[in-house]
């Protein structure tokens, strides 16, 4: 038993003996308050040795405001035994020596030491708990952060199919809010066949093994609260915690995509109706120039050989002796007459049709300039990052307005990226800028460009560049270039070509729509 100190104080150092092993803190004190035992547990964690705190009163190891709190505290007790920590416990703040704080768990218990009370308070640093603790709600935090964040529904389920967790991107793309679908089976979120088909291929894989979307992915339907039905791209990975099986599914919606897609095919079609009408038309334009004079020429021909063999009817009605004869010559006559009539009947065809198509106009409208170069690039852009060509599109942040026939102006920027795509094929370096601005040169028109760091033409090339029939391509007729010339120049602009430091740039305007302030 503990016996007295010369000082009147209970001895206390077999009890210390014991408490020296003790882990966690102890610190003993009597009913004024003061340290009757400190554990070298206690001196690790406050940082006081024994021998500083023994005889002093415990409010030492606490922070304001408990320190100033602790004495009114006690002697509260004393007088009406109302309890606040001795018997139960609590966490509060502890103050090391060196003026820092922690939080630490206390739990006090009461005793008598003859016929005195006295008082254990057991320690337990919580400061690491505390980090843990943090830490952990830190990285919930980023983790809804980044679920929030993800444009892709993320749904956990377990091995019977049953929903653990809903993203908020799951919520937005099928209606429900995560407490509705928690706990109720996944088939909730597919449409027929799919809803019927779950469970027995979830049970099917849990048996074989045998994979049919599980780290494969594929794209499959999914249905919204409201029943309508959407296509979606699934991937689904496994994972085990603690010995359970437990799936991510990642669901992408592909209704914009796919109307996209559709656009795109729309547009393609657009494109290549008007590619060949163009072509059609300029070929009838260019056809018409070239073969107008060859048969002017076969008229012109046509009429001398008349006005010879005038002459040498003229000579045989004369009766000159080896003439021709007269039959032989007005047969002849009416021969190249009929030649005559032929060709200029050919020629007015040909004058008819290069009038139908020097009158033929395009279908002005205003247009987002933006918008027009946007679609027609992402078209003829299919494919070019398999062909490692590295894209860049430097447009007017205004957006203006131009007054074009859209699909045909289209057309003539899908030619000039697809030739500059071509043109990089054998190249290292394959960057391709598509870029808008406001002309330089002439007020009230919009620059297109595109720009390629291709190998460059030839000065003997790029000065018939624009003539039909003139290609680079081993493939080709050559018109290409020619239409996209007669369509700019049909729209009041010009389409030109010229040598970079880096390739290639082809430019062409437009007209810009004037502002309201430019038309008063």
């Amino acid at each position: 038993m503990a016996g007295e100190t010369r000082d009147g104080n209970q001895d206390l150092r077999p009890l210390q003996a014991m408490l020296d092993t003790v882990p966690d803190g102890v610190v003993i004190i009597d009913a004024r308050g003061c340290i009757q035992a400190y554990n070298p547990a206690c001196e690790r964690l406050f940082g006081w040795t024994a021998a500083e705190v023994l005889g002093r009163n415990v409010k030492m190891l606490m922070p304001p405001p408990f320190r100033e709190e602790h004495d009114g505290y006690l002697d509260h007790y004393h007088r009406t035994g109302e309890r606040r920590i001795i018997g139960i416990g609590r966490e509060v703040m502890g103050a090391r020596k060196d003026g820092t704080t922690f939080p630490m768990e206390l739990s006090v218990g009461q005793a008598e030491q003859e016929g005195a009370p006295v008082y254990v308070g057991i320690i337990r640093d919580l400061t690491e708990r505390r980090q843990a603790e943090t830490a952990l709600r830190e990285r919930e935090a980023r983790l809804a952060s980044i679920l929030e964040t993800v444009p892709e529904a993320i749904i956990v389920i377990d091995e019977r199919g049953a929903i653990e967790s809903f993203s908020p991107a799951a919520e937005r793309l099928f209606g429900y809010k995560a407490e509705e679908v928690t706990g109720r089976n996944v088939d909730m979120l597919m449409p027929s066949p799919y809803r019927e088909q779950h469970d027995r291929y979830m049970s099917n894989y849990l048996g074989s093994g045998v994979r049919k979307i599980i780290g494969i992915g594929r794209v499959v339907s999914g249905r919204r609260s409201d029943g309508s039905v959407f296509p979606m791209e699934l991937a689904v990975g496994e994972v085990n915690l603690a010995g359970r099986p437990m799936f991510t599914g990642f669901v992408r919606d592909l209704t914009e995509r796919q109307a996209t897609e559709k656009r795109m095919q729309e547009l393609q079609s657009e494109l290549l109706h008007v590619s060949r009408v163009s072509a059609m038309g300029q070929m009838s334009a260019t056809l018409a120039h070239e073969l107008n004079q060859p048969l002017t020429a076969v008229i012109n021909y046509v009429k001398a050989t008349g006005r010879l063999l005038e002459r040498l009817g003229g000579q045989t009605a004369g009766g000159q002796e080896g003439g021709p004869d007269g039959a032989v010559v007005a047969k002849v006559r009416e021969t190249m007459d009929k030649a005559a009539s032929q060709a200029a009947r050919a020629g007015q065809i040909i004058r008819r049709l290069r009038n139908f198509v020097e009158k033929g106009h395009p279908e002005r409208r205003p247009e987002s300039l933006n918008k027009v170069v946007e679609e027609a690039s992402a078209l003829a852009l299919v494919g070019a990052k398999e062909s490692n060509v590295r894209v860049r599109m430097n447009l007017l942040p205004d957006d203006p307005s131009v007054l074009i026939d859209k699909i045909q102006v289209q057309q003539v920027l899908l030619n000039l990226v697809r030739n500059a795509v071509e043109a990089m094929a054998a190249c290292d370096r394959r960057e391709l800028t598509i870029a808008t601005a406001q002309d330089p040169d002439t007020a009230g028109l919009l620059r297109v460009t595109v720009s390629d760091t291709g190998p460059g033409l030839a000065p003997e090339v790029a000065a018939q560049l624009f003539q039909p029939f003139v290609t680079t391509k081993q493939k080709g007729m050559g018109l290409g270039l020619s239409i996209c010339r007669s369509i700019i120049d049909a729209h009041g602009g010009s389409l030109w070509q010229e040598r970079t430091s880096d390739g290639t740039a082809f430019h062409f305007t437009v007209l810009a729509v004037p502002d309201e302030g430019d038309e008063e």
